[in-house]
């Protein structure tokens, strides 16, 4: 099971995109020992048969096999997948890098968060540094965020009418309706502590020591080894692996890079991350290498305080009457996740309504003494990318567990008919663009009939 969970960490995207399945026939079994090879191309995208394999294990794994021609599946799905990354270079459909690394630090938090909320825990599950990892994954991360925004291009003008709701819903036989868990309705504000200027002045003390122990003639390696808060590059003497460009890291510590000569020590720079003496090792054009040692700032009672001061502030205004919950959700919360939707969990449809199983543990044990209706007092908790912060819960609604009801789970419903039609018309811009593209099936999986209308 160790081994499939690497597989599931280098070839994150790889299933995330598919939405086209043929059930052709290829034989079911696979060689006792696999030589690599290149078995379908996409213009310049290429299919490894390591990719089909590691798919395959990682499907079985989770019990999601179906069909008679899994294998062919998987292809279809990887070679669609490629198709969207090579028409989208056509159509010029890119993402930012500071969307990649957006997205690249949530999932990394994820992981992190899974194996204990311990970084070092992550590095020695995966044998590897935290770095090393990142970097891993952010090309397959890059060609799958292109890809959906892709596929957000192809069915960006599909719509559903309540009619087609309807008659979706109709379509489902009364006993393969699916069964709804208890659901909530929970609304959060988020204000994240803010570390004291004193603190700040001490981290900044320590960092300039340490520079000065550099300057006298100590390996900023080593020191990088015994004071770096960074897991990902303290043990490689803080370097970051390979070569960054703009864009790929913070803009303060890009910044300083470009500003320095190379061999140069910064004065402490400050980031979201906390406070950097960043050395520039290499600079080409506009790339360069670099290593640092990161120290973050704890926050103090004192800063937790006003934090939670703010909070009893709005919520006493908000059960006033004076402002809304929602509305003083978006304008100010610091989670900028669930700020935009009023301070709202979302479910994977993204209803507000939302399975108890799918709360955060610290929430639901929250809501377990509360009234629906109630707003909390203040609790601190720590943030998925370890900051610090306090938030107030509104506990909105509760619904029992219930089968899917069209007028109840109209939400729900509707997003699921949508999905279903736009999962058409991705099938339908396939067959189109087929001739748009070069496609190579090699002989082993011609009897897929990839290739087929």
């Amino acid at each position: 099971m160790k081994q499939l969970s690497k597989i599931r960490l280098k070839y994150i995207g790889s299933l995330l995109l598919t939405f086209l399945f043929i059930n052709q026939g290829f034989g079911q079994e696979s060689k006792p020992e696999v030589v690599d090879e290149i078995v379908a191309k996409v213009d310049d995208h290429i299919i490894l048969l390591s990719d089909i394999e590691y798919s395959y294990l990682d499907m079985a794994s989770r019990g999601a096999l179906v069909g008679s021609s899994p294998r062919c599946q998987i292809l279809q799905s990887l070679i669609t997948s490629k198709m969207l990354l090579a028409i989208a270079e056509v159509d010029s459909v890119e993402v930012t890098d500071e969307e990649v690394e957006s997205q690249l630090e949530r999932r990394m938090q994820y992981f992190i968060a899974q194996s204990g909320g311990s970084a070092d825990a992550l590095e020695e599950y995966y044998g590897k540094p935290l770095a090393d990892i990142r970097s891993e994954m952010r090309d397959d991360m890059h060609d799958q965020m292109v890809a959906q925004k892709m596929k957000d291009k192809i069915s960006e003008d599909v719509t559903i009418t309540p009619s087609e709701v309807k008659k979706f819903f109709n379509r489902i036989p009364k006993d393969s309706l699916p069964y709804f868990s208890e659901e909530v309705e929970v609304s959060q504000i988020v204000k994240i502590a803010k570390i004291g200027k004193d603190q700040k002045k001490q981290v900044q003390a320590k960092l300039f020591d340490i520079k000065r122990q550099i300057e006298n003639g100590a390996d900023f390696g080593e020191l990088a080894k015994k004071y770096s808060m960074d897991p990902g590059s303290a043990r490689t003497g803080g370097e970051l692996p390979g070569w960054y460009k703009r864009g790929e890291l913070a803009p303060e510590y890009e910044a300083a890079c470009f500003q320095m000569n190379v061999g140069e020590i910064s004065d402490p720079i400050e980031t979201d991350f906390g406070f950097h003496l960043i050395q520039l090792l290499e600079r080409r054009g506009n790339e360069f290498r670099s290593r640092h040692i990161l120290i973050i700032p704890s926050s103090s009672d004192l800063d937790i305080s006003l934090a939670e001061h703010e909070l009893d502030s709005i919520r006493t205004q908000v059960i006033d009457g004076k402002i809304d919950f929602e509305r003083a959700a978006k304008d100010l919360s610091d989670d900028k996740f669930s700020a935009p939707s009023g301070g709202y969990f979302l479910d994977d449809f993204g209803s507000t309504r939302i399975s108890v199983d799918q709360l955060d543990p610290t929430v639901y044990f929250m809501l377990d003494t509360m009234q629906v209706g109630s707003i909390s007092k203040p609790v601190t908790f720590r943030m998925a990318d370890g900051k610090e912060a306090v938030r107030i819960i509104y506990y909105k609604a509760r619904y029992e567990p219930h089968q899917a009801d069209l007028k109840v789970d109209w939400q729900k419903i509707q997003m699921a008919a949508l999905n279903e039609k736009k999962g058409r018309a991705e099938v339908q811009w396939v067959k189109d663009s087929k001739d748009r593209v070069y496609i190579y099936v090699n002989d082993d999986f011609k009897k897929c009939n990839i290739l087929e209308e």
